[in-house]
């Protein structure tokens, strides 16, 4: 499992290093056959309020799923970040059910792309127990403190809506492999999905 980890605004430390590589090391023990964990960590200045501390951790699936977690929280001390990554990890374990999960797929390609193997559930072990109620996230400044670039890999729609349900995003940006175009789909406030398409 190949690890990187990046800062934005914070100085990667030995000691930094080693803790975040030491929590997500055990990602593997849950989850079989993780190919690469991008470990972003970032401390943005705010003009409104306190400074925040970001850890996003993003797993990227031998088969091509990806699961993202995401904490920010308001700065209090030197051991935030740590407990920014303490719960980005924790949010990951619920992605890992997710992906384990026995959800039906219309698809059986889709359900074999998208959902662990059955080897490898039978090596992975159980996920730790963590709390289902989440800490109330700091809310995003204003302005873009973000970019991203993206692979777009070309899927079905079906295919989207998994990868939408396993990042747990409202939107998920997608290349349409039936018509080669840019998709965007987005869950609906009254449930279901909608798709926009550029003409």
């Amino acid at each position: 499992m190949d690890i990187s980890i990046h800062g934005d605004g914070i100085r990667i430390s030995e000691t930094l290093e080693s803790y975040t590589r030491s929590k997500v090391d055990k990602l593997d023990r849950y989850l079989p056959n993780i190919a690469h964990v991008g470990v972003d960590l970032a401390i943005i200045r705010t003009h409104r309020g306190a400074d925040l501390a970001i850890a996003q951790i993003t797993v990227q699936h031998a088969r091509g799923a990806i699961l993202r977690a995401e904490e920010r929280m308001n700065i209090e001390n030197r051991a935030t970040i740590r407990w920014a990554i303490n719960k980005a990890v924790d949010k990951l374990h619920r992605q890992i059910d997710r992906f384990k999960s026995k959800r039906k797929a219309k698809n059986q390609r889709v359900r074999d792309r998208y959902r662990a193997t059955m080897a490898e559930m039978d090596m992975a072990e159980d996920v730790p127990a963590y709390d289902l109620a989440d800490a109330t996230a700091a809310s995003a400044p204003a302005d873009i403190v973000r970019r991203k670039q993206i692979d777009l890999i070309p899927m079905n729609e079906e295919e989207a809506i998994e990868q939408l349900e396993l990042l747990d995003h409202n939107f998920y940006l997608f290349m349409n492999a039936e018509s080669a175009r840019l998709n965007v789909l987005y869950r609906r406030d009254n449930g279901g999905y909608g798709i926009l398409v550029p003409q």
